[in-house]
C-alpha cells in the first residue's frame, strides 16, 4: 500500500481545520474559502480583460452559452 504524501499547504489546512468545533465555525470557514476563490477569479478575469484576451465582444459571444455535460 502506498503512503499518502501531503503538501505543506494541505498540512496547514488540516491543522487549522482541527480547531473548528461547531457548525458556525465550519460555515464561517466555507464563507472565507468562497470569498478567497471568488477574489482569485475576479483578479484573473481583470488580468484577462486588461491583456485583451477577454473583452466585450467575447463576453457577448459567450452570453447564453451552456457548457454543462448533457447526461441524457
Amino acid at each position: 500500500m502506498n503512503a499518502i504524501t501531503f503538501t505543506p499547504a494541505q498540512v496547514q489546512v488540516f491543522n487549522l481545520v482541527s480547531h473548528i468545533k461547531t457548525e458556525t465555525g465550519l460555515e464561517a470557514l466555507r464563507q472565507q474559502l468562497a470569498a478567497f476563490y471568488a477574489k482569485r477569479i475576479d483578479d484573473e478575469m481583470d488580468s484577462l480583460w486588461e491583456s485583451g484576451q477577454y473583452d466585450a465582444a467575447k463576453l457577448q459571444e459567450l452570453r447564453g452559452s451552456h457548457f454543462r455535460t448533457s447526461y441524457k
